[in-house]
């Protein structure tokens, strides 16, 4: 009897391969999007997740199914999204933290409302696919997620969050692949999709109509002597290791070090005062490992887009403390920290705030 395999189609080259590799593999599929852009906001141009190009990606989706020959469902999730998502956003960036929407979409509704939605709808299924580069792996009883074979398109950072459950029936079916394969089969089978470019942000308006606030004046202050630079109209328009468009002059380049949202202040410094060492992590979420009690060498990424380092981590009032061999630059409250160790996710969590020694 063929496994069944709903998979999450985006509209997108790398979800739509997914589908017909798994379908080339024998498994019954059943494609699914999620709606999740309630016509609220009007971003203009851009190709992002959370916008009115939505519409587009579903009839690609639907363009698709019926190309390879599965089934095709839509589920209205704009609701839910914006009570999780969005809120998250907001409430994140209106404490003067950077959050990442991602990892929380992936966690509550690519991986499990969607799943949820389409069982209460009567679809059965066995497994759930995506077109992320991950590849999931199962050692000593517990499932986890390593890197995958394309290492600039690996995706695990952002489903550092995924439980147990989730994994034990997810499918990847590109984590073998690199991307410029997956572009390739899609132009030898002729898929519609072939040639589209991949979404850059969840969403391409400007912040300020997600975050429901206006103008308001602040300060631009050096951190060695609270001098004020100059004025800003908003800390939120503002992220730590910000250096372009800070709209002040000083001897040196200047980085945003530090944001004040009860002052709306931004606090702005030179290179060697936006490095750390090391920083606390919170709201912590274990993958190989249920916990740790004692120091671990690992490597730790620390955003999307920023490369692994060499760290220890070790127990800190509940929470972990992290400390780079080396010092970096940026490290932003609110974003995520996730543990390697070669090469599978251990766990992380929400970087709360630098460590500094009393």
């Amino acid at each position: 009897m063929e496994k069944r395999v709903l998979v999450g189609l985006s509209g997108g080259l790398d979800s739509s391969v997914a589908a017909m590799l798994l379908k080339q593999h024998g498994y019954e599929v059943i494609g699914a999007t999620m709606s999740i852009w309630d016509g609220e906001y009007s971003p203009l141009g851009g190709n992002a997740c959370y916008g009115p190009d939505e519409r587009d990606d579903i009839d690609e989706a639907r363009k698709v199914a019926e190309f390879i020959g599965i089934s095709y469902h839509v589920f209205d999730c704009a609701k839910e999204y914006k009570s999780t998502v969005l809120e998250y956003f907001r409430s994140d960036y209106l404490q003067g933290r950077t959050p990442n929407p991602c990892v929380k979409c992936n966690q509550l509704m690519k991986f499990g409302l969607l799943q949820e939605l389409a069982r209460k709808s009567g679809l059965e299924f066995d497994y759930f696919a995506t077109g992320h580069y991950a590849q999931v792996i199962h050692k000593d009883g517990r499932y986890a997620l390593k890197r995958a074979a394309d290492a600039r398109k690996d995706q695990t950072y952002f489903l550092y969050r995924l439980s147990q459950e989730q994994l034990k029936g997810v499918l990847f079916p590109l984590a073998d692949f690199k991307k410029e394969e997956v572009r390739e089969m899609a132009r030898k089978a002729a898929l519609p999709v072939a040639e589209k470019a991949e979404s850059q942000d969840f969403y391409c308006g400007d912040y300020k109509e997600l975050l429901q606030v206006e103008d308001k004046l602040g300060s631009i202050v050096l951190k060695k002597d609270n001098r004020i630079l100059g004025q800003h109209n908003g800390f939120w328009n503002f992220t730590i290791g910000q250096r372009k468009g800070l709209g002040v002059a000083y001897s040196e380049p200047l980085y945003v070090v530090e944001l004040k949202p009860n002052e709306n202040l931004v606090v702005v410094g030179t290179r060697e005062d936006v490095m750390s060492t090391s920083f606390i992590v919170d709201d912590l979420h274990w993958m190989l490992l249920t916990g740790i009690e004692g120091q671990m060498e690992v490597t730790v990424k620390i955003r999307s887009a920023s490369r692994e380092a060499e760290a220890v981590i070790e127990p800190f009032e509940n929470k972990i403390k992290v400390t780079f061999n080396q010092p970096k630059d940026a490290i932003t409250p609110g974003q995520s920290a996730v543990f390697y160790k070669n090469e599978v996710i251990v766990g992380g969590g929400v970087i709360e705030n630098l460590y500094k020694q009393d």
